[in-house]
């Protein structure tokens, strides 16, 4: 790893972007986030330091210094998804958190770092607020590129579709490059080592390898129901009353067990719920455990979430797991990174802003 590239990372969250940016080589000064519980987390598992801001307030001299001495300054920003998600779309008004977007293309103004990344949720391209940031790009003078891309597609167990933005400054952008050709990663490959628990149940051996509690009615769902299946194979008294009425039976990705051959669904804040989505165990009675939700999520299988001697929270957990950038799709966006900074450099001399550096490692 090198000083002559460092990203800061905003909505650093967990850190997944991070850990995935440390892998491709590109050094990360800070990984800036308002939620303080994942702090720890984030120190823990990646070379970084945790700086607890809101992201509205911060302004560029509070970024200035962690790229003190860098060559080419990245700066990374994914904003919470939720505003833009399937569900967010449904809200009458806008999620005040689409302000985030606008308060990350002010620092990028008053910054002018010379890359820009940003992930999140396909739904975001359909918002004015998007087109209003890309926009904004093109004023300052960086070419800007994005493109939606599956996960699994990278290397990752899981499908996951994220709307992936790179921009340069005087240069030219240069989007992540697929790695998986031939197969994706299956949820067997992923989690078929762990040791078997209960519902409500954990590994002693691993805090994080915990199981939510299931109801003795959602106990009978799960054991009637199928790899792949839905709550359609199931008894008709085991159907909840709202999938019973005719506008609720086209609704069948809930209650659903994963198939061990085949990557995972996309891996939500609520992932560890039996009936949030297909989350259920494979084989076993119960929805995933915190560690096979981060192992689908491609964190590494050292990777901790909580300080020893606490209580793993499946809130928390969720949260911090869901919301993250799969590290594989981060490292992708390394290196996607180190690409378009090493094409920038052939044209530095006729740069009018801070030269790049001639060679970038590989």
């Amino acid at each position: 790893m090198t000083d002559d590239i460092v990203a800061v990372d905003m909505f650093c969250g967990a850190g997944g972007l991070t850990l995935g940016l440390e892998d491709a080589d590109v050094k990360v000064a800070a990984g800036f986030d308002i939620d303080d519980r994942f702090h720890w987390a984030y120190e823990r598992n990646s070379r970084s330091s945790f700086v607890r801001a809101d992201a509205s307030r911060l302004s560029a001299e509070d970024l200035e210094p962690f790229f003190d001495g860098a060559q080419v300054r990245v700066l990374a920003g994914c904003a919470p998804c939720q505003p833009f998600s399937t569900y967010g779309r449904t809200r009458s008004k806008p999620d005040d958190r689409w302000a985030l977007l606008k308060s990350f293309a002010r620092i990028v103004s008053d910054l002018r770092p010379d890359v820009v990344t940003m992930e999140n949720v396909p739904g975001l391209r359909e918002h004015e607020v998007f087109d209003d940031f890309v926009a904004a790009l093109g004023r300052l003078g960086y070419d800007v590129d994005h493109d939606v891309f599956d996960c699994a597609d990278f290397g990752a167990p899981q499908h996951r579709r994220r709307l992936v933005l790179i921009a340069v400054f005087e240069g030219r952008a240069s989007l992540p490059v697929p790695t998986t050709v031939e197969r994706s990663a299956t949820v067997r490959e992923a989690i078929g080592h762990l040791p078997p628990i209960p519902a409500g149940g954990a590994d002693p051996n691993d805090p994080l390898h915990v199981a939510s509690r299931l109801s003795s009615l959602n106990m009978a769902r799960i054991r009637a129901s199928r790899p792949g299946g839905t709550w359609r194979d199931w008894p008709e008294g085991l159907r909840a009353a709202c999938h019973r009425r005719s506008s609720g039976r086209t609704y069948p990705s809930v209650y659903g067990r994963m198939r061990w051959d085949e990557p995972a669904p996309t891996i939500t804040t609520q992932c560890y719920g039996f009936g949030n989505g297909r989350f259920g165990h494979p084989e076993q009675d119960r929805a995933i455990s915190l560690r096979e939700a981060a192992l689908l999520q491609t964190f590494p299988p050292d990777w901790q979430l909580f300080p020893p001697g606490s209580e793993p929270g499946m809130k928390a957990g969720g949260t911090a797991i869901g919301n993250a950038v799969p590290p594989k799709l981060g490292e992708a966006i390394g290196r996607a990174i180190l690409r378009s900074v090493e094409e920038a450099a052939i044209a530095a001399p006729r740069r009018s802003s801070r030269s790049l550096p001639s060679r970038i490692p590989t």
